[in-house]
């Protein structure tokens, strides 16, 4: 057998995962407890749920599963323990930083308001951050099932906590539904108060829907982005502005967005020059952190330890990480590769 290194040990960026996507499942069935609510036996049984979002059934599903987590984030000690594991998690799997990925207004009902539930999640973040030296900052995200007034608001509320930690903004949920046109003026207002433009895009629909997020939205980053390999103009274009990919393997084939691991386009998008940031997405749903993400690339597509290095690299220069600490992770990196294989 090949002698290879560690995963966990290589220093990496985590770009590309939601809030409650990231809690641990042990976790929320110890806060449905603590709350009185019933889980379904997808969220209880071990193993991560059968999900196909491929379909309008499946997407509501998956949604339903997402909200019913949710609902178990009430109060502010919730969200430091699910922000302080989450760092731990990412700590372990070899994350040097960490932007996660939030939308307020999910969880003001129950902390207050819009305003004091951004406080409390940016409170948990700093306390997380000094506790476990993760470098962690947010992105506020957009729902683009709502109206794009709502988005607007959340494009204003991330710009006045940008001093606070919040580096950029997105808009996520079904891109099938809500062009992305209809939010250029959130987005203008984020990229105008010095936030990093980051929508989902090339996940449940096509090419298209990146050009949308390029065009119509200026986006840096793209979340997921991998039905761009089906357009080599569109691959060339996002390889020479240097649009980095936040791709989620594991996601993609949870979601039916691909049958099975080989299919996801890793090697086109690599091979094609566009920086990919990998990411774990929602680990509660799809069953894997960041670590795996490295382990599905070398396994399924042959990634060897010289190009594993190479997605570490390109996950810090898409981040928004300060100058010092990229020195540190690419060092790191540097490290790593160089070491002997175990």
């Amino acid at each position: 057998m090949e002698h290879v290194r560690d995963l966990t040990l290589l220093p990496k960026a985590h770009l590309h995962l939601h809030f409650t996507g990231s809690m641990r499942p042990t976790t929320l069935i110890e806060l449905a407890d603590k709350y009185g609510v019933h889980l379904p036996e997808a969220l209880t049984g071990g193993e991560p749920p059968k999900l196909r979002a491929t379909d309008e059934r499946g997407w509501f599903r998956f949604q339903r599963l997402y909200d019913i987590a949710r609902s178990c984030l009430r109060a502010p000690e919730d969200i430091q323990r699910l922000v302080r594991e989450t760092a731990q998690e990412d700590v372990r799997d070899g994350s040097g930083w960490l932007e996660i990925q939030v939308d307020p207004t999910s969880y003001a009902p129950r902390l207050g308001g819009l305003i004091p539930a951004m406080e409390i999640i940016l409170d948990a973040v700093e306390t997380a951050s000094r506790d476990t030296g993760l470098g962690i900052r947010v992105l506020v995200a957009a729902n683009r099932m709502k109206h794009p007034l709502d988005a607007r608001t959340l494009a204003r509320l991330a710009v006045r906590y940008a001093d606070r930690g919040v580096v950029g903004f997105g808009l996520s949920n079904d891109e099938r539904r809500g062009m992305a046109r209809d939010f250029d003026r959130a987005f203008a207002i984020a990229r105008e108060g010095g936030l990093l433009a980051a929508p989902h895009g090339g996940e449940l629909t096509g090419p298209a829907s990146v050009r949308d997020c390029l065009d119509d939205l200026h986006a840096a980053r793209i979340g997921h982005g991998v039905r761009a390999a089906e357009d080599p103009r569109l691959l060339r274009r996002l390889a020479e502005r240097g649009v980095t990919c936040e791709v989620c393997p594991a996601s993609n084939v949870a979601l039916g967005v691909y049958e099975k691991h080989e299919d996801v386009p890793l090697r086109t998008l690599y091979e094609a020059g566009v920086p990919m940031a990998l990411g774990a997405d929602d680990p509660l749903l799809f069953g894997s952190r960041l670590a795996a993400q490295y382990e599905i690339a070398r396994r399924h597509h042959g990634f060897t330890d010289a190009e594993l290095a190479e997605l570490a690299r390109q996950s810090v220069r898409g981040s928004a990480v300060p100058e010092d600490v990229r020195r540190k992770l690419l060092s790191g990196i540097d490290d790593w590769l160089a070491a002997p294989a175990a």
